[in-house]
């Protein structure tokens, strides 16, 4: 029993509780409220209509929305809300509503105030998809009952009756949903940190400040894993309140893990090492993978037995949009990395290829600068097929570098996904690489990465 679970949804019985925004998420969390007798009014700016089925089978069980452009307008009536993550902690409405005394929280606050049992916290600019999923998966080879949610695509909090304090929670961290925390992971993981979500954050400080929010609750028993080069960058180290493990590739780490030149992984602590195996045999391709497998092994080493870990290594094949092997058509292979919404990941996954590659990109502009991605463009693409806000920006980058040749790199503009499959197909020849590695969010087209990721998938299959 979680008592202190029993106690907030009682509390919760004699307030007006609000939701902003009526996606996954909050659709179990008011079925949630619902089962625990807690009267709740939905906010969003869709239509009865939009929202569908859900709409129908909530207001049958007196639930009641406030939709439409003006949706907010009610919302200083409510005691307690609730916010998405996908709505600015800054906006006006919100910032007013805190000045009133009103109760501003989340999903993932409450879950973090109220779960009972030890929790695994992952965050960073890439990579921490995968990481969370893959220590998800070394804890459940060693036996755990895990249960794996948050910006991964599960809310936590409709659960919490299942959650058992022997259980383990394995949480992947926004810094949308990280900006207003206070209280962080028992074991927090910061895969890297580059720039990301400016248009939201504004600047790259602010952005920062959000994700150190996963270490800066930590008390003494806790455990951070930080990425070597953050380190450096960010002086992390004064941050953090208790055991602190370092990855990356410099042997010279003395608490953690790293990846030595000849592509040994090692872990090391209290100048105990132990050689572990050889980055070969991990079956998901990139650099960039190797890294997420150092995060992941540091966090729970002293947890799960190596012939775990190494079973998980053997055998854990990826997540979907992320480098992911589509189809070999007409000796041509087709790969979704729609998850690349950064140039930093982008330049992941053309480092994950030895030879040159047909890339489909643009998106959403997230106000991120595209010129680091230019040099590495220039000498990983031999075709960049360009699409959605960011593509001029994007061409802007490469034809700015001075070591641009628009010979060995060639640049195709095309306005749709359909005509950017299309175009890749009647352009690439036997042994080529098509890759669809955005660089850039979805939201000028898509719903989200894995709507594009999917459609992508779609249009390359009926080839």
């Amino acid at each position: 029993m979680n008592n202190r679970a029993d106690r907030f949804f009682e509390f919760l019985k004699t307030k007006k509780v609000g939701l902003i925004g009526f996606g996954i998420s909050h659709i179990n969390l008011v079925k949630l409220f619902l089962k625990k007798g807690i009267s709740v009014t939905v906010f969003d700016k869709r239509t009865k209509k939009d929202i569908g089925y859900e709409y129908n089978n909530m207001v049958e069980n007196n639930i009641t929305f406030c939709l439409g452009k003006d949706y907010l307008y009610n919302l200083s009536s409510m005691d307690i809300i609730f916010r998405t993550p996908g709505m600015d902690y800054d906006d006006p409405v919100i910032s007013k509503l805190r000045a009133m005394g009103k109760v501003i929280t989340s999903e993932m606050e409450v879950f973090f105030d109220i779960c009972p049992c030890k929790i695994y916290g992952i965050t960073g600019s890439d990579g921490k998809t995968t990481t969370t999923t893959i220590i998800s998966e070394f804890l459940k080879k060693q036996g755990h009952k895990v249960h794996l949610g948050g910006n991964i695509g599960t809310a936590l909090l409709p659960i919490i009756d299942d959650i058992n304090l022997d259980d383990i929670c394995v949480v992947e961290l926004s810094s949308f949903q990280l900006i207003s925390m206070r209280k962080s992971p028992d074991i927090s993981v910061i895969t890297n940190l580059s720039p990301n979500h400016l248009d939201v954050h504004k600047t790259m400080d602010r952005y920062i400040a959000s994700k150190m929010n996963i270490l800066l609750h930590q008390n003494a028993f806790s455990k951070a894993i930080l990425n070597l080069d953050s380190v450096n960058r960010y002086n992390l180290l004064n941050l953090v309140r208790g055991n602190c493990l370092i990855f990356g590739k410099e042997s010279s780490i003395k608490n953690g893990c790293y990846l030595d030149n000849n592509g040994d992984i090692h872990f090391v602590s209290n100048e105990n090492k132990e050689n572990l195996f050889n980055k070969s045999q991990i079956k998901l391709p990139g650099n960039h993978n190797v890294q997420n497998y150092l995060a992941a092994i540091a966090a729970v080493y002293q947890d799960v037995d190596l012939k775990n870990i190494k079973l998980v290594v053997e055998n854990f094949r990826g997540v979907e949009h992320r480098l992911e092997f589509i189809r070999n058509f007409n000796d041509i292979k087709w790969y979704n990395d729609s998850i690349a919404t950064t140039p930093t990941r982008t330049i992941a996954g053309l480092d994950s290829f030895d030879q040159k590659l047909i890339i489909i990109a643009g998106g959403y502009d997230k106000n991120i600068s595209f010129d680091p991605l230019a040099s590495k463009i220039s000498e990983k693409v031999k075709v960049l097929i360009l699409m959605g806000n960011t593509g001029n920006k994007i061409a802007k980058s490469l034809e700015s570098y001075e070591f641009y040749n628009p010979e060995l790199t060639k640049i195709i503009y095309v306005t749709s996904m359909e005509n950017a499959v299309n175009m890749a197909k009647d352009i690439a020849e036997k042994g080529d690489i098509v890759c669809l590695s955005p660089a850039s969010a979805s939201f000028d087209m898509y719903n989200n990465f894995e709507e594009r990721g999917n459609h992508f998938k779609k249009l390359v299959n009926k080839l």
